[in-house]
């Protein structure tokens, strides 16, 4: 059985995340029509927002000790523009209609199938926010990644992503992709220079760090983990969706410690290899 929301923030109640800071209406707006709008395609989906309403205002009560808006969740898909979102309301939402859509996909997937369908919702999510966060932007992305020039224009993209994630508050105060890696995966010991990067990915295989200081969801992302074994990942999956645009299969690594980093930093091994 699952534990519950209460038992797991019983074990980490994350004290850090008790003070909420305001989002950004820009980062608010492409990722409630994202979510509102792969939630709403799921088989079974019954258009009721009750349910969602209901497990945000759980978390809200258990996690931060608040009583939470009455319409939190129709505001949040109908009309994301009316009001300051918090962080921590943020954090509750995508808590409550990733943990909701999860529940949908168990009653229609097999066992076998259910992590992957979880981790392709995610992916869609990504896909639309990047959508609109791209266009908003104005994100020039490489071809390919063959040449020092279409590298660079790649750290470029990355970067105004980063910058904008910590404009509008996803991220606290700390936002880096390195491709410069010497970290341990496993039994694996990975060095890896800047240089190296586009040779290594020319042979198949790339890495890189990607370091987050305080994500809004990381309460909510640690929690679903430890319910169903799938986060939401916001950025990562935004990250993701940048990389196979310009043909390349890139993603968080799955066996990875990263006890050697600051606690501050949620900090993930990328792996990169070109699309089959």
């Amino acid at each position: 059985m699952a534990p519950s929301l209460a038992d797991i923030v019983a074990r980490h109640p994350f004290p850090d995340y008790q003070t909420w800071r305001p989002m950004g209406p820009d980062f608010i707006r492409f990722m409630a029509a994202a979510i509102h709008r792969q939630w709403a395609a799921l088989p079974g989906h019954a258009g009721d927002v009750a349910p969602v309403q209901a497990r945000a205002a759980d978390y809200i009560h258990t996690l931060y000790q608040r009583p939470a808006a009455p319409h939190l969740a129709q505001d949040f898909i109908r009309n994301p523009a009316a009001r300051i979102w918090q962080s921590g309301e943020f954090d509750a939402l995508s808590y409550a209609f990733f943990g909701h859509a999860f529940e949908l996909l168990a009653r229609s997937a097999s066992p076998a199938d259910l992590p992957s369908q979880r981790r392709a919702f995610t992916r869609r999510v990504g896909r639309l926010f990047f959508d609109s966060m791209a266009g908003f932007l104005g994100l020039s992305l490489p071809p390919a990644l063959e040449t020092a020039t279409q590298f660079e224009q790649l750290r470029a993209a990355i970067g105004q992503i980063g910058a904008f994630l910590l404009a509008q508050g996803y991220l606290h105060d700390h936002f880096a992709f390195r491709f410069d890696v010497h970290a341990r995966r496993g039994q694996q010991t990975i060095h890896q220079r800047e240089t190296d990067f586009l040779p290594n990915l020319h042979r198949g295989k790339a890495y890189a760090l990607y370091e987050m200081g305080y994500p809004a969801i990381l309460p909510s992302a640690v929690i679903l983990f430890h319910q169903v074994g799938e986060a939401q990942h916001h950025s990562s999956r935004t990250i993701e969706e940048l990389f196979r645009r310009i043909g390349y299969r890139a993603s968080e690594t799955d066996d990875f410690d990263p006890t050697g980093f600051p606690a501050e930093l949620v900090v993930e091994l990328w792996e990169m290899r070109p699309l089959e």
